[in-house]
């Protein structure tokens, strides 16, 4: 007699919660072709099908795992529209594993359908719009979330408003006049990347030890011989350090982004060719020092797919636009100005080969 899947389920939750990994995920399928609304075995099919943690530490996922997981997330919230744990994951495996960011705004502009006062997809949303150097729309979805129409937000909402605000305001400062299009194969910055190629970006570590670390010393070293002299000088030159420390890493902060500029430009470049599946990078970019340093930052499955890309070898074509959900519209004047610029020039080449 064949069970029902509410006692398949019950099974699966005890082979779960005994570590049987694998036998749960199959009883978990087995429950999901018996019921396709089961949006519990949806998400346990989408958590097992993940590698699990090895003392303590979550292990990357591959390519396939990271795929088979998003599809099983997809089932979740389209029969589960509350489960919170699933838009997040699914957020997570679009952007960090598979590179998706056109689909991860829409993931999240369906998010807002369902909970429109909620911070946290406007964060993600604005998090990948700096990403894709899409700053305009990044500054309106920024107003959005700051007024009074939206819902309170928790501490770890509070720290992520606070760090895309950042991100806005020294992205907005740093290409104020030089937004970076890696579409664009005659943009200005590929120059600057190709010089570079065969440095790594500077360390943030390395920079504030030979950098920041001096200066608060010395500065500090001023402050505890004119000051040190008394408990209440040693106590006062304390926190003079802790606020130099704080102004000068601010600081520093900038001159580091500056210093990476080329590092973060083909970070950029990066993002575009997961998010299209084309590439845009010149031939002899990648598999530079500076290209397998970036790449290094990234996840087993985003390098997996971005191989898969670039072995196919379809170029981007310099018109290529950002494919953006419907409650967007582009800063048009922001491509259109450069498309107009390089059909002045004729065609665009790049290795010899003519887009």
């Amino acid at each position: 007699m064949a069970q029902s899947a509410e006692m398949l389920w019950i099974d699966a939750l005890e082979l779960d919660q005994a570590g049987d990994i694998q036998e749960a995920l199959e009883l978990a399928r087995q429950i999901v072709e018996i019921d396709s609304r089961h949006s519990d075995a949806w998400m346990m099919i989408a958590r097992l099908s993940l590698p699990p943690l090895n003392r303590g530490k979550q292990v990357m996922p591959t390519l396939a795992q990271a795929a088979t997981s998003l599809s099983a997330l997809r089932r979740v919230v389209q029969h589960d529209h509350d489960n919170k744990e699933a838009w997040i994951l699914g957020g997570a495996l679009l952007v960090d594993h598979l590179g998706m960011m056109e689909e991860s705004l829409v993931w999240w502009e369906q998010r807002r359908d369902v909970e429109p006062r909620e911070v946290m997809p406007l964060i993600e949303q604005i998090g990948v719009l700096i990403r894709l150097g899409i700053y305009k729309d990044a500054g309106e979805r920024l107003e959005e979330m700051f007024s009074d129409e939206m819902e309170p937000p928790d501490n770890k909402e509070l720290m992520g408003m606070d760090k895309v605000r950042s991100l806005v305001e020294n992205a907005a400062k740093m290409e104020k006049d030089d937004v970076f299009r890696p579409a664009n194969h005659k943009h200005k910055r590929w120059a600057v990347i190709d010089r570079m190629k065969t440095r790594k970006p500077v360390s943030p570590t390395l920079f504030l030890f030979t950098f920041v670390a001096p200066i608060v010393f010395l500065l500090g070293t001023v402050a505890m011989t004119l000051v040190g002299g008394s408990l209440f000088g040693f106590v006062l030159v304390f926190f003079i350090i802790l606020g130099l420390f704080m102004v000068v890493s601010k600081f520093a902060t900038s001159l580091l982004h500056k210093l990476n500029r080329h590092a973060l430009d083909l970070d950029r470049a990066l993002d575009v060719e997961m998010s299209t599946g084309k590439v845009c990078i010149p031939d002899d970019i990648r598999g530079s020092k500076l290209y397998n340093a970036m790449l290094g930052q990234r996840p087993p499955a985003f390098a997996e797919r971005l191989e898969k890309i670039a072995e196919v070898g379809e170029r981007l074509s310099y018109r290529w636009q950002p494919d953006l959900p419907n409650w967007m519209v582009l800063a048009d004047a922001d491509y259109e100005d450069e498309i107009d610029e390089s059909e002045e020039d004729g065609p665009l080449e790049l290795d010899g080969i003519e887009d």
